[in-house]
């Protein structure tokens, strides 16, 4: 039976971790990384704050640090996916060799050097300094592709110089593990004095291979579990469960094994979970849904582990040896140029990106943190003033890392991120491409709505006939930049793609990068690509899919279905943007609108908010609103600037 102070503990830390997320989202809106809000979150309610969590509350949830452990770890493997890896896979390695080589020499030197300046090092012999300077290196190499992936893409980025630099992150996110291990090895015996001999080596390699192999047969139970015929929750927490027995195991094997065989064996539980995790995703049928599975569990582990990450901080100690801290976090910068820079020039990678490749590696966060922490499980008599110090390295790098990042790909020109929206000029303009019976249909029942449409048209021979029906016609003869300037499309507010997915796709991404067009429309062909168009927030129409949905909606909502299609002529639906500066603030019951009209929602930041009188508008929400034609058009002169 569970005792009822951990119980306590718990749930105390259950509803500090909600508060940690709702601060950590703070955070991110200020462009800071959510984890430097779980940080602070963690540090204010830990020992040397408010004392909300105390230290035997730390003590009492290290079962959540080693859950989380085990999280990270499977994440980290399921990181390596070797089929995309493959055409940039020479520069990857030598790079990732080059990083490897320079940065855990330099960090592990600058440690030594340092030693008689950290205080928990000064008292230990010159083999226990060497011990944690080893520790200190393997964990510098860590990097954190969470924070790589989502910058890039933000900025859509694409090109030889971002697949190599991901391909690098991710591989060194991996072989960390594999160093760490070796280094906590080596470690371990040289706090215990173990002379280094043949028996040694034999040990050291002995204990890596028992590590494969436990993490290959952890791999059968993942599958095992995966294939379970239940819910995705239930499988999450069999997964957790059973990474959080590699560690029960390893401290078990660890506690136990001197006085069993006279050598104290050390199994690394996360090296056995990584390989775990990569094998799931490299050679089993099970990739996307233990993909899926760590996206969706993710942020909870991670506010978890990142909120106990803060309060086990000794602000004490990270008081005294921050410039440590910033030492280590300045000679790493030092490292990842010189790895990265001569494993790019041995693959012969352009001079141009072998300068500027340093700046994608900087960012570092779960893994390097689940490292640190690990020390703290392994040797707990120094390992909490170890952790604090290279957790300050790890949050400077995790908080310059992202706009290093951002520089570098925009330096070298691989981004393509969206154009800015272009400012509504009081007409409402759509242009359609493609030419069918739909698109004629669609083209007539904007123009009963009062919109201005352009036609374009990739064959001269329907020129003259839909000239004679529509607005404005225009050829398309080929789908670049400099023809879709010549349609004006700086002023159109929707685009309509019925061509091919492929010519549709071409026109989306032209749209989405040089002219910013709020509303992209895309018949769609064939399902498989809905979501490459879903990516750049385009609005897609799969006919077969679309006709089931409106009999359904006939069927459950007959009136609102009627609406949609426009099949009532005293009321219309239309979305409109608040442009007007004197509106911004203003509560929606403060606003004089027609009586016959009615605001249905608002969507701010993709975000849909369900409107009440007391809803603020802000400068650029999308308003949706039901009414009839003439009172929306004043609606829409009214919310214009």
């Amino acid at each position: 039976m569970l005792n009822p102070e951990i119980l306590l503990v718990i749930i105390s830390f259950a509803v500090v971790a909600i508060a940690s997320k709702q601060i950590g989202q703070y955070f991110s809106k200020y462009n800071l990384p959510l984890i430097s809000g779980f940080l602070f979150a963690g540090i204010l309610v830990g020992p040397f704050a408010l004392n909300l969590i105390t230290d035997s509350a730390i003590h009492n949830l290290a079962f959540v640090d080693e859950m989380a452990l085990a999280f990270i770890a499977f994440a980290a493997g399921n990181e390596l996916y070797l089929k995309e890896l493959r055409n940039r896979l020479k520069s990857i390695a030598w790079v990732t060799v080059g990083n490897v080589v320079a940065i855990p020499i330099l960090g592990s030197l600058t440690i030594f050097l340092l030693a008689d300046a950290i205080p928990f090092m000064s008292p230990l012999d010159t083999a226990g300094r060497i011990a944690i300077s080893l520790l200190a290196g393997a964990i510098l190499l860590a990097r954190s592709p969470s924070s790589a992936i989502a910058v890039v893409n933000e900025l859509r980025a694409k090109g030889p110089f971002t697949q190599t630099a991901l391909g690098v992150t991710m591989v060194t996110d991996v072989v960390v593990i594999v160093v760490f291990a070796i280094s906590l090895e080596i470690a371990d015996a040289l706090l215990i004095h173990m002379p280094f001999s043949i028996t040694f080596v034999e040990l050291l390699l002995g204990e890596l291979l028992i590590a494969v192999l436990l993490g290959y047969i952890l791999s059968w139970i993942l599958r095992g579990i995966l294939s379970l015929n239940t819910a995705s929750s239930v499988k999450t927490v069999l997964i957790v469960l059973a990474g959080y027995s590699v560690f029960v195991i390893s401290a078990y094997v660890r506690e136990n094994s001197y006085e069993l065989i006279g050598i104290e064996v050390l199994l690394e539980p996360l090296l056995e979970c990584m390989i775990a995790g990569f094998i799931i995703n490299n050679y089993s049928p099970y990739r996307p849904e233990f993909s899926q599975i760590l996206h969706d569990a993710g942020p909870a582990i991670y506010v978890a582990f990142f909120t106990l990450t803060g309060a086990s901080l000794a602000l004490d100690i990270l008081l005294d040896v921050w410039p440590i801290a910033l030492a280590l976090f300045m000679i790493r910068l030092v490292g990842i140029f010189v790895g990265s820079f001569a494993g790019g020039t041995i693959a012969g990678d352009l001079p141009r990106h072998n300068r500027l490749s340093w700046m994608f590696y900087v960012t570092q966060a779960g893994v390097g943190l689940g490292l640190a922490k690990e020390v703290v499980v392994e040797f707990p008599e120094w390992g909490t003033e170890f952790a604090t110090v290279l957790i300050a390295a790890i949050v400077l790098s995790q908080l310059v890392g992202p706009p290093f990042i951002k520089m570098a790909i925009n330096r070298i020109g691989e981004a393509h991120p969206r154009a800015k929206t272009p400012t509504f000029d009081g007409r409402r303009d759509a242009l359609i491409f493609g030419v069918d019976d739909q698109a004629l249909a669609v083209a007539r029942q904007l123009q009963a709505h009062n919109w201005q449409v352009t036609f374009a048209c990739k064959d001269e021979t329907y020129l003259k006939q839909l000239n004679n029906n529509l607005d404005k016609v225009c050829l398309l003869p080929q789908i670049d930049e400099a023809t879709l300037q010549s349609l004006d499309t700086d002023k159109v507010d929707a685009a309509v793609m019925m061509l091919s997915d492929e010519e549709n796709y071409q026109l989306c991404e032209l749209l989405y990068e040089h002219v910013g067009t709020d509303t992209m429309v895309v018949r769609l062909n064939d399902w498989r690509n809905a979501e490459k168009f879903h990516e750049l927030g385009a609005l897609i129409v799969e006919p077969g899919t679309a006709v089931v949905s409106l009999l359904d909606q006939f069927v459950r909502s007959p009136s609102t279905a009627s609406l949609l299609l426009g099949g009532d002529d005293d009321q219309q639906m239309v979305d409109v943007e608040v442009a007007d500066p004197v509106l911004n603030g203003v509560y929606l019951r403060h606003l004089r609108l027609p009586l016959d009209t009615l605001i249905l929602s608002v969507r701010r930041d993709d975000h849909i908010i369900v409107s009440h009188g007391h809803t603020r508008l802000k400068l650029g929400d999308k308003i949706t609103i039901v009414g009839s034609a003439n009172s929306l058009e004043q609606v829409m002169l009214m919310f214009s600037n």
